[in-house]
């Protein structure tokens, strides 16, 4: 079994001189700008990465890359090219910013992640899921027998949650498993125990426009998030597992909330604390040998690179050390995620010089 790693949670202040990007972000280039750009181009050219959509490289608080491609497809009218003004489908990176709401009632006192999920199919105290604690929702670490499977002829709770009968209410469909593992004991990746996890956060800030407003308060608006669009179900639930629409720059805006600690133009959005609980690894994925934390990935590696993913590889990639965001999205089937962690690496080594 693959050991966790030791991580000490670590930040990059924003530069002296450097302009906080909440409405335009600062400009730069890379002592070896020449060589990044080759790498990059590695992204849109090698057919083993699939199709790429968007690449942004941040370091220092500057923008030294910023590239897209392809088309964004509709059903209703012909498709158009992809471009800094897209909004961009987060897949399951929206799983980090619901940590980052989480964050900002737990830094109120109004969320705790030790105390048992106040969730209304749990609470028999006979019932062994009564005993699932809100840490545990955020570690994928509930014991629920939900399947993560995208495979088309398999069982697949994820997208029967998502476009089948649990699509209304997704907190509900997910909240009704069983336990297939004793709370606290087991990992499983579910986006089921996001969606739980987001109706907790409703009865907290309020359903439908309530939860928009409280994202557009807490999160988006202050960032400058402006193009930053959240699909709720039809219970007024954000669907916290899957679904934010942004442009590229907007997604890297909501990554240098974490580079900096939580810390935002002087103001703290989140406390260092909590921010901080994203880069410690609490569970192995045995199958591809990443590390996971709350809602984010951590990769163990000497720059400290965790990250935010998404289904087919859409990356926001957080790296202290070289105070560096690294941003991708399009589509990379799962099995080559091996090669599109590797291509990050060589971005990471070409900054670190």
């Amino acid at each position: 079994m693959t050991e966790l790693p030791e991580v000490r949670p670590s930040f990059a202040p924003q530069p002296e001189g450097v302009a906080w990007p909440t409405t335009q972000w600062p400009r730069g280039e890379s002592p070896h700008q020449e060589e990044l750009l080759r790498v990059v181009d590695e992204m849109f050219t090698d057919e083993e990465l699939g199709v790429t959509n968007a690449v942004v490289v941040v370091q220092g608080g500057r923008v030294l890359v910023e590239r897209y491609g392809g088309e964004q497809v509709y059903f209703d009218r012909p498709a158009e090219p992809i471009t800094a003004q897209s909004p961009l489908l987060s897949w399951s990176m929206a799983k980090s910013m619901l940590h980052a709401l989480v964050g900002t009632l737990v830094d109120e006192g109004r969320l705790h992640p030790d105390v048992l999920a106040p969730v209304p199919e749990w609470s028999d105290p006979r019932d062994p899921r009564h005993q699932i604690r809100i840490g545990d929702l955020l570690a994928m670490r509930d014991g629920l027998a939900f399947i993560e499977q995208y495979e088309i002829g398999q069982t697949s709770h994820v997208i029967e949650m998502l476009y089948g009968e649990g699509k209304d209410d997704m907190a509900a469909f997910a909240a009704r498993l069983s336990l297939a593992h004793e709370p606290g004991t087991f990992y499983n990746y579910s986006s089921g125990t996001t969606n739980i996890l987001s109706r907790i956060v409703a009865d907290l800030v309020g359903y439908g426009d309530q939860y928009h407003e409280a994202l557009r308060t807490r999160l988006f608006g202050p960032l400058g998030m402006t193009s930053a669009v959240a699909t709720m179900d039809a219970r007024g639930v954000f669907v916290a597992s899957s679904f934010v629409h942004a442009t590229a720059l907007d997604f890297a805006r909501f990554g240098l909330l974490y580079l900096r600690g939580g810390e935002w133009e002087g103001a703290q959005l989140l406390s260092r604390e909590w921010a901080a609980t994203a880069q410690v690894p609490l569970s192995v994925e045995e199958e591809s040998g990443n590390f996971y934390s709350w809602k984010w990935w951590v990769s163990g590696d000497e720059y400290g690179t965790y990250w935010a993913n998404g289904y087919e590889g859409q990356m926001i990639n957080v790296v202290p050390a070289l105070d560096a965001l690294v941003l991708r999205f399009g589509h990379t089937p799962e099995e080559r995620s091996p090669q599109r962690l590797a291509w990050r690496g060589r971005v990471l080594d070409v900054l670190a010089r």
